[in-house]
């Protein structure tokens, strides 16, 4: 029995919040993955990608709920999403066509596409607190919870319970279903075998009447989609502040790293990797190892490797050792 109670007291604490936190940086991840793969660039303004379709949906959310529209027992966010969805892809065509394009007209070298990324990321973030402002925001309705620990309880008759918010269940469900979407469309389509093969070999592309624009204008469009997708379930999963998106674009390219950058199978991996990695490791295991120690045994401190507080220091340490010990990643290559 002591041994379900620790179970249930992991999957609770660690187990699902990280599988659900993982889905959600596998999308910002695939999104970083796409432009490098087609772009040969570090996108640093992602982060605030996502921030910004977030807050799109947020304010159409806002109009749906005012309105009196709903989707009841799911968030009104859902409908609200493909707004989200056309915010962030106007924004990031838009940024490519005045920013972007220049430099690429230009043959500018990968740093200064970074660089310029790195303006895009404040112009956005400060265009992102003028609309919505710089405190968090709320957004979520509907059901809170599928299953409450009280409720585990009841079922099982064990002491420790486990909660599945709504939240976490759709975020695996919809990632998912994008991802499936987003494999199919580059393995079948023509647009995404000309995505692949512009990603392969850029000059070989072009001799093959490939329109080099257009692969990356549907880069964009699709970075931008799940950039959106990504912020907004992050924000329902927990709540919407502007400046943690700035934080997330570590663990995110932590995770695109890990996998092996310009690859999307990597993405996912490392994603999951980095999500269960960071959750882990701040989590405080005194009572999950009292469990599974003597009885009436308890260790004297929390069996805590490091506060939550310092949560992303994990995906920088995982970053910098992939760079020392495998550069390439998990999945060797640089191609979609």
């Amino acid at each position: 029995m002591d041994i379900l109670n620790a179970l249930a007291l992991f999957s609770n604490f660690v187990l699902v919040p990280a599988t659900a936190y993982g889905a959600q940086l596998a999308l910002g991840a695939l999104g970083v993955t796409l432009i490098f793969g087609i772009l040969r660039f570090a996108n640093f303004s992602h982060g605030e990608l996502m921030s910004f379709g977030a807050m799109a949906a947020i304010l159409a959310t806002w109009g749906l709920q005012s309105a009196g529209v709903s989707i009841a027992p799911f968030p009104t966010a859902l409908l609200a999403l493909p707004i989200g969805i056309l915010a962030a892809v106007l924004m990031a065509v838009g940024t490519d066509r005045l920013v972007f394009r220049f430099y690429r007209k230009k043959r500018a070298n990968p740093i200064v596409f970074a660089i310029v990324s790195v303006g895009v990321m404040f112009v956005m973030a400060g265009l992102i607190r003028i609309i919505i402002g710089p405190d968090d925001q709320s957004f979520a309705d509907g059901e809170r919870f599928i299953i409450t620990v009280r409720d585990f309880r009841e079922m099982t008759g064990l002491a420790e319970g486990i909660a599945v918010k709504q939240t976490q269940v759709l975020t695996v469900v919809i990632t998912l279903v994008v991802v499936v979407a987003l494999f199919w469309f580059l393995q079948k389509t023509r647009a995404g075998k000309a995505m692949r093969a512009y990603s392969d070999d850029e000059d070989l592309a072009l001799l093959s009447g490939i329109n080099p624009e257009r692969v990356v204008t549907i880069a964009w469009i699709i970075a931008a989609a799940l950039a959106a997708i990504a912020g907004t379930l992050y924000g329902l999963d927990k709540t919407y502040k502007p400046f943690i998106f700035l934080q997330i674009l570590l663990p995110i390219f932590a995770a695109t790293i890990l996998g092996g950058i310009g690859q999307p199978v990597g993405a996912i991996l490392g994603a999951f990797i980095v999500a269960y990695s960071e959750v882990t490791v701040t989590y405080a295991f005194k009572k999950f190892v009292t469990y599974l120690g003597p009885e009436g045994w308890a260790p004297e401190g929390l069996v805590q490797l490091l506060s939550t507080d310092y949560k992303f220091a994990v995906s920088f340490i995982i970053l910098v050792a992939v760079l020392l010990i495998k550069p390439t990643g998990i999945i060797k290559g640089k191609v979609i």
